[in-house]
């Protein structure tokens, strides 16, 4: 597949490089341009191109990035592609600044959506880097890390679930994008390794009365490592 990244972070580059090693055609981007991303390149194998060349790739595109910089992107390009779009990324207030949209009631990819005015599927979210790169298994072997897959379009829902366990994991569908905040940080289910019955679990034990106390909790232990969004004038 045609496969372009937006986003040359953690996630970013391992599923660049993974793709890559599939045999997919990958290009990846970030805001600074293809000249600083040399070393990605070599390292990964992908292709570094500009953000909106990413966003041309004909089969998926994957936004790895800040929420703060979701807003920034091609959004024409990205409104008329027929290619499925994948949300990777993670709502951190300390880091993007207060989204109006996410704190009043939407799921985290949903307020994606809305930004790109087409519809995505969240998954990648909820990995660290380090499992994404060194912990795929091959089918049927005990403890293969599950990840969870939310979106509007089963058919797009579908060709990522592929994706995933072409990877090396299990996938399943946790439903409906409105349904995606049962992966969103600090909830049982985030960035735990699961197998798949104990991710069903962590999924179904996830209460939407407890979304602000995961946000925030995630995001005080996050907060050392962030760069703070810029203050409001």
């Amino acid at each position: 597949m045609d496969i372009g990244i937006i986003g040359s972070g953690n996630i970013g580059s391992t599923l660049a490089k993974q793709l890559r090693v599939l045999g997919h055609k990958v290009s990846i981007a970030n805001s600074r341009g293809p000249a600083t991303l040399s070393t990605v390149a070599a390292e990964t194998g992908a292709t570094a191109v500009t953000v909106e060349q990413a966003a041309l790739a004909k089969d998926i595109i994957i936004i790895s990035i800040p929420y703060i910089a979701v807003p920034r992107l091609p959004l024409s390009i990205l409104r008329s592609s027929s290619a499925v779009i994948v949300d990777t990324g993670n709502y951190y207030p300390t880091r993007d600044g207060a989204i109006k949209g996410i704190d009043d009631g939407l799921a985290e990819s949903q307020w994606v959506a809305s930004v790109l005015g087409r519809p995505v599927v969240k998954a990648f979210n909820n990995i660290l880097a380090t499992s994404l790169a060194t912990r795929g298994t091959a089918a049927g072997e005990p403890g293969r890390i599950c990840l969870s897959v939310a979106g509007d379009d089963v058919r797009a829902k579908k060709i990522v679930q592929d994706l995933i366990r072409d990877l090396g994991f299990d996938a399943i569908d946790v439903g409906s994008l409105a349904d995606s905040w049962r992966q969103q940080p600090g909830t049982p289910a985030y960035c735990k390794d699961f197998d798949i019955k104990t991710l069903e679990a962590a999924l179904a034990q996830a209460s939407a009365r407890e979304i602000e106390s995961y946000r925030k909790t995630a995001d005080d232990q996050a907060a050392p490592y962030l760069v703070p969004a810029p203050k409001q004038s």
